[in-house]
């Protein structure tokens, strides 16, 4: 008997492969009415887990933060 795989788990597989490395969305919006350009937004998001976010060294500052206050509630020491 061979193992299945059910159609369930290609999102989770997905989520998890997201949340491990990463991904990055940029989008250039431009928003017109009558052929006359009014509004133009440029996006860009970064989407991955915490870890893998502080390896890549974004929210350093949150995460040292949110580390000291949460040793300070409950009462560890940070070195």
């Amino acid at each position: 008997m061979r193992p299945t795989k059910s159609d369930d788990d290609a999102l989770v597989d997905l989520v998890d492969a997201v949340l491990r490395t990463g991904a990055v969305v940029e989008a250039d919006v431009v928003i017109t009415v009558a052929d006359v350009p009014l509004v133009g937004l440029k996006l860009r998001a970064a989407l991955a887990g915490m870890k893998t976010m502080t390896e890549h060294g974004v929210f350093e500052e949150w995460d040292e933060a949110h580390r000291l206050g949460n040793s300070e509630a409950s009462g560890e020491r940070v070195e």
